[in-house]
């Protein structure tokens, strides 16, 4: 994998919308965060674009994403917001090679599509960590600081992320370099030119949210169909938020539960990245971690940035 540098004390951080358009009042308040950070956030006015879906049409996206990725004077990328459109960049990537001038990109969500792309395709770490709406924007409320800063500025390796959400569904320990994202996206992947494909191994992260039980049911499926499950050396579960049936129906953890009970791996429920109720902690994609049950934790063992 190819490593980025690690972020220094007054990097200049890009803020750029892949998917939907946020909040004007939630932008400011994440651009503030970034500098109390210590970071210097950079803009092209055409993040406050819109179109029906999206922040702006694909091609205007797309460019400001390169265009930041390709700036010396940036450090790293992060996302302003989900949504929805980010794999409408995908194409527009065609012929860009992001390699030779390898930057940090920091998102989650609909998100998701980009960072498979980086991971997966081109080669490059990424972070699955807090965005600007929702999260930097509501400060220590919004996400976990120690992760995010620790791993962003080459402190993470030997972290032992233990959140008490986070629990045992299969038991064992397992190391592998880890990948993964939104369940939606990844799936929705599956059979284009940018399918997610974790080699052997992996370890792979998975999380939604607002999805009911039946469609997590139905996404596992589809990623055991596609031979990714049977790639996995254990598999992390996100929160996954709103994705209970309610009323004494089933829940996300009980589809877990059933679809995996005969995998001879360990398997973890309810690690709060990505879609959380509380504060949003930063995992690190394409690098080492070490998965263990006893206690439950997902310990950082190489640093995604050198």
């Amino acid at each position: 994998m190819i490593k980025p540098r690690a972020l220094r004390p007054g990097d200049r951080v890009a803020i750029v919308s892949p998917a939907s358009a946020c909040a004007r009042e939630e932008f400011d308040r994440g651009v503030e965060e970034l500098r109390r950070l210590g970071y210097e956030p950079v803009y092209h006015d055409s993040v406050f674009d819109r179109s029906v879906f999206t922040s702006g049409p694909p091609e205007l996206r797309a460019a400001a994403f390169v265009r930041a990725w390709s700036d010396p004077s940036v450090a790293a990328l992060i996302a302003v917001r989900g949504g929805y459109g980010s794999v409408h960049l995908l194409p527009q990537f065609n012929g860009w090679s992001p390699q030779q001038s390898p930057k940090l990109f920091i998102a989650y969500s609909d998100n998701t599509s980009v960072l498979t792309w980086l991971t997966c395709h081109c080669g490059i770490t990424a972070v699955h960590g807090p965005m600007l709406e929702g999260r930097l924007a509501r400060g220590s409320a919004g996400y976990d600081e120690e992760s995010f800063t620790r791993v962003l500025q080459g402190r993470g390796a030997g972290l032992v992320l233990a959140p008490p959400e986070l629990s045992v569904v299969n038991a064992g320990d397992a190391t592998g370099p880890l990948y993964g994202g939104t369940m939606t996206q990844l799936t929705a992947s599956l059979g284009t030119p940018y399918a997610f494909s974790p080699p052997a191994g992996c370890i792979l992260f998975l999380e939604d949210v607002n999805e009911r039980p039946y469609r997590i049911d139905r996404m596992l499926t589809q990623l055991q169909l596609g031979g990714i499950l049977g790639r996995a050396a254990a598999i992390v579960f996100g929160e996954m938020r709103g994705c209970d049936e309610g009323e004494g129906g089933p829940t996300a953890r009980s589809v877990v539960e059933t679809f995996l009970e005969d995998a001879d791996v360990p398997v973890l429920f309810g690690f709060p990245s990505g879609h959380t109720t509380g504060p949003c902690w930063t995992l690190p994609l394409g690098v080492r971690v070490r998965v263990t049950t006893s206690p439950a934790s997902v310990v950082i063992e190489e640093s995604p940035v050198e």
